[in-house]
């Protein structure tokens, strides 16, 4: 990348560091999505959410929260507050999608909003990591069936 190990050490003197100011920037980037697409319907709002994930698939990585949430015992304290304040956003996110969307009456689904939330993160978190081992057409059918089943 043409940077000096010197100059990251100038800015984050430790790995914890670099980690939380990394997602301190995730949690800045989800609420300015939340903010640029507050006025928008809730399934446009859903795939705004949804296309997160297509992102990082499309750019072969993996979810920074479900990378570190495999580890959450064994981060430094620090790093694993991060990672809640970021989950407990894209929660709070797809909970309140959720919530609008069945009150509007374009989702349905007869489970408590935060638990379908919980389920569709869930998946999305999977699909990233279990869809790089199968077909590449199965992340596309997992995010289709989930926009699929709240229409019903």
């Amino acid at each position: 990348m043409g940077i000096k190990t010197a100059s990251i050490h100038y800015h984050f003197a430790t790995k914890t560091a670099l980690g939380v100011a990394l997602l301190k920037q995730h949690t800045e980037k989800v609420k300015a999505l939340k903010e640029k697409i507050k006025d928008k319907s809730p399934e446009k709002k859903l795939e705004a959410f949804l296309s997160i994930y297509s992102k990082i698939k499309a750019d072969d990585k993996v979810c920074i929260v479900g990378s570190l949430a495999t580890d959450l015992h064994s981060i430094d304290k620090k790093l694993a507050k991060e990672v809640k304040v970021l989950a407990a956003e894209i929660l709070e996110w797809v909970t309140a999608i959720l919530e609008e969307g069945k009150k509007k009456k374009v989702f349905y689904f007869n489970i408590p909003s935060r638990t379908k939330a919980l389920m569709i993160i869930g998946n999305m978190l999977a699909a990233v990591q279990l869809c790089r081992l199968t077909n590449v057409k199965d992340f596309d059918t997992i995010k289709r069936t989930v926009i699929n089943d709240l229409k019903k």
